[in-house]
């Protein structure tokens, strides 16, 4: 095994705990960025460009006909090969946490419809399922197996947000342990079915899931009730005859216990497991090697690589498998760097000689590393932000992507200053209305080109603000309402009626005769 630290990151602002990587055909794509898609590459998926120990990222497309995929941190991955034509690869991605911290319930389908020397496009494809639909989830595991000559996927553990029904202010946001149900998906009829076996009694998540033909094996995990990583070993027999399908399960010994391992496979039945925590404030810094045989897992430990003084003495680590024997690891960089939120990042190739690249076999493992803001001690580094270096792709690319370019997220969407007195936190926020589930209801003030602002910042109750969001009015905020007043137009004054003028009628012999009398009464009373 050997450890090779990469000397330049471009655009390393984009990788943060919860990535995945994607390994199609030997080239490597990155999935799950920091932040919602920019303009400059508005799929969130980038190829993964190592020359000379230096990584850039550049910007992969999606087909017109493809859906939209948000970017997901900790879903569930896993290749997808069919078996009339091996060659062609597709990946399947479940559930997941968008920027937002919502929770994804979908199930995608990607695969690469056209590939040149400096443009590779996907087509995305979201699977409708009915049946027992499993629930938004992340850290979580999905497997392909097969048996009889049919396929199907195979979703287990994750965590969940708690039950509308037992959330109070306090733990509005908190999340649960998923069921330890089992959920088999069929892709050909996109139905899905729930399995309840006694051997599963607790829910975990983070924990390794390792595939071949029709058996899955479940090691290690984290409980987030009980707070332990129990060592688990569990093996499912998944047997799908003509009917309906037969899901068994197994308790094994030799489990490990560990959460957020990563794994890769260096052969057609040995695979490497690397990484993850062995209890609260530990890393597990031992590997192990993973063997499968046709009813049967040996775990034995395996030669350590030469692990740096900065990978021994950090608090945490996170990276994912990038195939072909090799993983992605990244470690926070210490203040001594001129950009404090920076990380280090390695590549650890498990393989012992070059050999010819074997064909994958079925094989799942969780993407990254657990989140440590959910159950572990390490929620000061739950999130991490890194500053975009300029010039991050190459010049002669012709598709380029410039973070620079783009407006700073912090300063839109949801967790903005709205206003002087704004006191809305994302680590401290909770619902104020009864409308609200993971974000604070805002409300847009039309003054000037318009803004964002806190219906809660702005003292608006639940009455009104439902009011002015069915109501086709106009809303201005409390630093503009004055302004807005002022600058109304007065209101219409109607003009003054004028009675038309009556038409003059023709008498002259009156007029003239009306004087005449007058001066000749004149006359006789002087």
């Amino acid at each position: 095994m050997s450890l090779q630290m990469i000397s330049a990151i471009n655009n390393s602002s984009l990788i943060q705990p919860g990535f995945s990587l994607l390994n199609f055909d030997g080239q490597v794509f990155f999935f799950g960025q920091k932040g919602w898609p920019k303009r400059s590459c508005p799929t969130g998926v980038f190829l993964l460009d190592l020359k000379k120990n230096e990584l850039k990222l550049k910007p992969a497309f999606f087909s017109k006909d493809s859906c939209y995929l948000p970017p997901l941190r900790y879903p569930a991955i896993c290749a997808l090969r069919g078996r009339i034509e091996p060659e062609k690869c597709q990946y399947v991605i479940h559930g997941g946490k968008t920027p937002n911290n919502e929770l994804s319930d979908k199930i995608y389908v990607m695969a690469i419809v056209c590939k040149s020397s400096k443009k590779v496009t996907f087509k995305c494809t979201e699977k409708e399922l009915v049946g027992d639909v499993p629930e938004a989830r992340y850290g979580h595991t999905i497997n392909v197996v097969h048996s009889r000559g049919k396929s199907m996927s195979v979703i287990f553990g994750g965590r969940s947000y708690i039950p509308l029904g037992q959330r109070t202010t306090e733990k509005w946001n908190s999340v649960v342990d998923c069921m330890p149900h089992v959920f088999l998906v069929d892709f050909e009829f996109g139905c899905c079915t729930s399995y309840i076996l006694p051997e599963l009694q607790d829910g975990v998540s983070f924990h390794v899931s390792i595939a071949r033909n029709d058996t899955i094996y479940i090691l290690g995990g984290h409980s987030l009730e009980n707070n332990i990583r129990p060592p688990n070993l569990y093996r499912l027999k998944i047997d799908l005859p003509l009917g309906s399908p037969a899901v068994s399960c197994t308790i094994l010994p030799g489990g490990i216990s560990v959460s957020s391992a990563l794994v890769t496979q260096t052969g057609d039945k040995e695979f490497v497991m690397v990484g993850g925590y062995q209890c609260d404030n530990q890393k597990r810094m031992f590997c192990n090697t993973i063997t499968l045989e046709d009813n049967n897992i040996e775990i034995g430990e395996r030669e350590t690589p030469d692990w740096t003084p900065d990978i021994k003495h950090c608090k945490i680590w996170f990276g994912s498998d990038m195939g072909n024997g090799a993983i992605l690891l990244g470690i926070p960089g210490d203040n001594r760097q001129l950009i404090s939120d920076a990380n280090y990042f390695y590549i650890l190739r498990c393989r012992g000689t070059r050999e010819d690249e074997e064909e994958m076999a079925q094989t799942c493992s969780q993407t990254s590393t657990e989140d440590p803001g959910d159950s572990t001690p390490f929620e000061d580094s739950e999130e991490f932000c890194f500053s975009a270096e300029a010039n991050s792709f190459d010049d002669d690319d012709i598709d380029t992507y410039n973070e620079d370019d783009e407006e700073d997220e912090s300063e839109t969407g949801y967790w903005i200053t709205c206003s002087a007195n704004c006191d809305i936190d994302i680590n401290t926020w909770v619902p104020f209305y009864s409308t609200e589930l993971n974000k604070p209801a805002m409300i847009y003030c039309s003054n000037g080109n318009g803004h964002w602002v806190h219906a809660q910042c702005m003292d608006l109750s639940e009455r009104m603000l439902i009011h002015l969001s069915e109501a086709n009015v106009k809303y201005f905020c409390n630093e503009h309402v004055d302004l807005a007043r002022g600058l109304q137009t007065p209101k219409k004054v109607l003009p003054v009626k004028k009675q038309p003028m009556k038409p003059l009628r023709r008498k002259t012999s009156m007029k003239i005769a009306t004087p005449v009398k007058k001066s000749f009464l004149r006359r006789l009373f002087e």
